[in-house]
């Protein structure tokens, strides 16, 4: 077998990993693209099920435009320069982080998501806090029995821009679209409701279709009939490039980049692996609430009783720590399984389906979090990425097993599918 180096996102930086076992290493596809100014033009002048952008613009008396928070790659900065001199032009703008139940950005995070027109826009910008309940209000009541709460912004300017990006996502099918308006700018609450349906078997990465958790999102939308949208839906390559926009009618827009999505992020696998070596590469691996979808890809292509090792920095920690909570309060896997059951409260659903992984197999890891902390969410610590592979390799081999090894070095964003033999 003749050795060859992968290239590890660990942070903003790479780490090489010398692979000297049978393995595969599956990225996102490559894809061609155009140029970035043209795609954005094209998108902005040819909308899917509506007119021009700018005619929407200027014939909006008020005007709410959607972002996602800095947790997230979306190119939200590159869209608004595109559109910053059609912007320019309204009067009574504003602009809405919708972080779901993230925390606020920080200065650079502002920076991160609206680019050069940041300093223009930023008296207009506000931020989303889930928590904030005298924000929200309530519009109704789900067919799956969430109770609707959206900031009240969204009813009182009626006319939204919203501006998102759409890959793969590990238990609502896919990111976008109508996830602006639920868990993006919804209450607390509303966000544990939907979320509890991630518990599901059917929640799942490319579903939409009996995903419960996406039909919740669908249905909320029912709820907005009265609102004046115009989406604008980015899809992005491994290196965070556009590699497609699609904007106007939010559902047409939304379902056309799900298509363009799977071309860039749904890769084929030829087998699962006894070790899977999945990253979460920078921004996605903020924290350990965020970087446990690289897990959850990289589960797809991991054998029974096999080792996943997960390689994030968690830059900023744990992140919501009801997960955590919950991973501390049993002794093993089998024990969150159970005490899931006695009651749900938002994070939950990350503690079930780490709960559910580290079941199958092993979990390792190589992060900045302290090990402790790895260890009671049930994690086994790992002191760097080449030595941590190099004893899993060693484990398997001491199960009496060929060491195959899957490396997916953009995990999050990986979605494996496994070809099937004929």
């Amino acid at each position: 077998m003749i050795p060859i180096t992968v290239k590890i996102p660990y942070g903003k930086e790479y780490i090489d990993l010398d692979v000297r076992i049978p393995h595969e290493v599956i990225r996102p596809n490559e894809v061609q693209t155009a140029p970035e100014s043209e795609i954005i033009a094209r998108a902005l002048e040819e909308p899917v099920g509506m007119g021009p952008l700018k005619d929407f613009v200027l014939g909006s008396d008020r005007l709410l435009i959607l972002v996602n928070d800095a947790t997230r790659p979306t190119p939200t900065a590159k869209v608004l320069l595109g559109i910053r001199d059609i912007l320019r032009e309204h009067n009574d703008l504003r602009f809405l982080v919708a972080t779901g139940a993230h925390r606020g950005p920080t200065e650079d995070e502002f920076r991160y998501i609206f680019g050069e027109v940041y300093d223009e826009f930023k008296d207009r910008v506000f931020v989303h806090d889930a928590r904030r309940d005298e924000d929200m209000e309530y519009l109704g009541i789900s067919c799956k029995g969430t109770e609707i709460y959206l900031n009240r912004m969204v009813k009182q300017i009626k006319n939204i821009i919203v501006i998102g990006s759409v890959e793969p996502h590990y238990f609502a099918g896919y990111t976008g679209g109508r996830k602006a308006f639920l868990p993006g700018v919804a209450s607390y609450r509303t966000i544990e409701m939907n979320h509890r349906h991630a518990l599901s078997d059917a929640a799942q990465p490319l579903a939409i279709r009996g995903n419960p958790v996406a039909e919740d999102m669908d249905d909320a939308m029912n709820l907005l009939k009265d609102l004046n949208i115009f989406s604008i839906q980015t899809i992005l390559t491994a290196e965070h490039g556009l590699y497609a926009m699609v904007a106007g009618d939010i559902f047409r827009s939304f379902d056309i980049a799900i298509e363009k999505a799977n071309e860039v992020f749904a890769a084929k696998c030829s087998r699962k692996g006894n070790i899977v070596l999945t990253a979460a590469p920078y921004p996605m691996d903020i924290d350990l609430y965020q970087s446990q979808k690289a897990l959850e890809n990289g589960r797809l292509a991991l054998e029974e009783d096999g080792v996943i090792i997960l390689v994030s920095k968690c830059r900023e920690g744990v992140g919501d720590e009801a997960f955590l909570d919950l991973l501390c309060s049993a002794d093993t896997c089998e024990d969150v399984m159970s005490r899931i059951e006695e009651g749900y409260k938002l994070g939950y659903h990350k503690a079930s389906r780490m709960a559910e992984i580290g079941v199958y197999a092993e979990m390792w890891a190589v992060s900045e979090l302290n090990d402790d902390i790895l260890r009671m969410a049930k994690l086994l610590p790992g002191m760097d990425v080449q030595g941590t592979f190099d004893r899993a390799i060693e484990k398997i081999k001491g199960q009496g097993k060929d060491p195959y090894a899957i490396i997916l070095p953009q995990g999050s964003l990986t979605v494996p599918l496994i070809e099937k033999r004929q």
